[in-house]
């Protein structure tokens, strides 16, 4: 039936165009976006699986500074405590000459005061050993805990060590001396229980920031791993969607010719009235 009131042909080459032009615009977002799921619109399942793995990341940075700032603060902790053993390994040699019964009294004295000054060394070790205003070989130092996990629910803790002079750790004390035998033997015997005891806290100290650094390294391979699986889920595949842009210019192009087509078909109509 011949008619000017609707045309069929017109309305199906429409349709056409308008999907071609919508399927074009979908390629083109992707081209600019890099993602073939830029939003929930475009399959609300697979961006809701993405955006919480995107939250899981964002949560591995937080963890991952956390351990840094640690680490940081444990290291300090470890290089206080070494200089501390070196210093105790010389004091141990001062104590040990001043302890001969055939050294005169200058030279005790003498040895004396540079052991003081090696002692004191102690107090101002342990007062600078401090990272981002955490000091973990003071008196009175508390642990220190760093996120291991994306929601905040596991965490390292590494105890603090009191490497200063009015603790446990270190037997000598502000007031130790040198200057006759009896006090160079006695202080000989206390530096050697600090050294057994310092060396035990640098170990734990020492196990503690190697724990950190092996928690560091699986967080980073964690957290690569989940960059990935959002990259597979989202990400456009820009040599498809390329090829597939050529394609719809094309079809646009002829879906336009088509539409031309359907829209002149009416005006054939005039000829049965010639």
């Amino acid at each position: 039936m011949a008619t000017i009131n609707t045309n069929p042909g017109a309305m199906i080459a429409l349709q056409n165009l308008n999907q071609t032009n919508k399927d074009l615009q979908q390629v083109q977002q992707r081209i600019n976006t890099g993602l073939a799921i830029s939003s929930a619109k475009d399959n609300g399942g697979v961006f809701a699986i993405a955006q919480s793995m995107r939250a899981d990341v964002a949560g591995y940075k937080a963890v991952n500074q956390s351990l840094d700032l640690a680490t940081s603060t444990t290291d300090v902790a470890l290089a206080a405590g070494e200089a501390i053993s070196d210093l105790l390994v010389e004091m141990k040699e001062k104590a040990l000459a001043s302890a001969d019964t055939s050294l005169d009294a200058a030279s005790r004295n003498a040895l004396n005061e540079d052991f003081t000054a090696l002692r004191d060394q102690i107090g101002t070790i342990v007062a600078n050993a401090e990272f981002n205003g955490t000091n973990l070989i003071e008196n009175g130092a508390t642990a220190i805990s760093a996120l291991a996990n994306a929601d905040g629910s596991n965490t390292i803790t590494i105890a603090a060590e009191d490497l200063s002079l009015t603790g446990t750790t270190i037997t000598i004390t502000a007031a130790t001396q040198i200057n006759t035998t009896t006090l160079a033997n006695a202080a000989v015997s206390a530096i050697e229980t600090s050294l057994d005891n310092l060396n035990s806290a640098l170990a734990r100290l020492g196990t503690g920031s190697k724990s950190l650094e092996i928690h560091g390294t699986f967080v980073n391979k964690l957290s690569d791993a989940l960059e990935k699986g959002i990259g597979n889920l989202v990400d456009a595949d820009l040599a498809k969607e390329s090829a597939r842009l050529q394609s719809l210019q094309v079809k646009q192009q002829l879906g336009t010719q088509a539409l031309s087509i359907a829209n002149s078909a009416p005006s054939s109509i005039l000829g049965y009235f010639r």
